[in-house]
């Protein structure tokens, strides 16, 4: 996950980020309990779920122990700790990424975006009611235009008991994070609370990564075995609806017609060939997308 570190819950205050942002604080008084070594014992995320209390109800662990392991064990928030002003993805990749929330996410809908930095995916054109941030580096996500607020927060150390109200949210992101998710199951189980009935939770992700930061389930998998997997992390939370696999993202209405300028015109007519040259030449898009309780019309 992109960002800084983790402020404790029962801390958090609210200040101004200095492009006049809301900025959610908390205590980042995190010392050497931040570093995970190859001895971390993980607790249950049944239990953990239960503690928190107000989450989505966690039926099953999807990773074993030494699965939510990482080749570098150090503490996230000094890796993090640099903000770096740069695209993990290509543009192919990442103008699929926004031709999706624009056809899943409601206009003037609530978004919480997860794992963010200094970008925005969402699509300039549309308005929504509010986009709400979360990340680990405070630097890279005051620089983001589209966040009407944003929080710090590690969710490998804290993955519930977030600041924001039970179904509060019409949609939840994360591009290009999921795989650094040590405990996914309680992640996903506190977005399944704060979605609104019908919202949508979108994972995006390519091959991309910070390798010493994925998780070992993740590292060396295929990009069939990583969809899989993610779509056991909804699976493990009873409520959300089947998880739906995406590869491709066609672009809808008029702006189907000009997609990708002339290149794009001669893929499209070559077909199947065409879309095997255009996945060949760019980062491969995968999307798993999923809705709490029912997929809204």
């Amino acid at each position: 996950m992109r960002s800084q570190t983790a402020p404790r819950a029962s801390t958090k205050h609210h200040t101004a980020s200095p492009c006049g942002r809301k900025v959610l604080h908390a205590d980042t008084k995190l010392g050497s309990a931040c570093r995970r070594g190859p001895e971390q014992r993980w607790p249950s995320v049944a239990a953990g779920a239960s503690q928190a209390g107000r989450g989505g109800t966690i039926v099953r662990e999807v990773l074993s122990g030494p699965e939510r392991t990482k080749l570098d064990p150090g503490d996230d928030r000094a890796f993090y700790d640099v903000p770096r002003f740069v695209k993990h993805v290509d543009k192919d990749f990442l103008d699929k990424v926004t031709e999706l929330y624009r056809q899943r996410i409601p206009e003037g809908g609530a978004v919480l975006d997860l794992c963010s930095s200094w970008v925005s995916h969402l699509p300039p054109e549309v308005a929504y009611g509010k986009v709400v941030g979360h990340g680990m580096n405070a630097a890279e996500l005051a620089r983001n235009p589209r966040l009407d607020s944003f929080f710090v927060r590690n969710l490998n150390r804290e993955p519930d008991g977030w600041a924001a109200a039970d179904s509060s949210f019409d949609a939840v992101l994360c591009c290009v994070s999921v795989q650094y998710m040590q405990q996914p199951e309680r992640v996903f189980a506190e977005v399944y609370r704060v979605l609104k009935p019908g919202g949508v939770f979108i994972i995006t992700f390519s091959n991309r990564l910070f390798y010493t930061k994925a998780i070992a389930a993740w590292r060396d998998a295929s990009g069939y075995a990583r969809c899989q997997l993610v779509k056991q992390y909804f699976q493990s939370v009873a409520g959300f609806t089947e998880p739906e696999v995406l590869t491709e993202v066609q672009p809808a209405g008029k702006a189907a017609a000009g997609a990708g300028g002339p290149l794009g015109a001669l893929l499209g007519a070559l077909g199947p060939l065409g879309g095997l040259l255009r996945r060949s030449s760019s980062d491969p898009f995968y999307a798993v997308v999923a809705y709490r309780n029912f997929k809204r019309e």
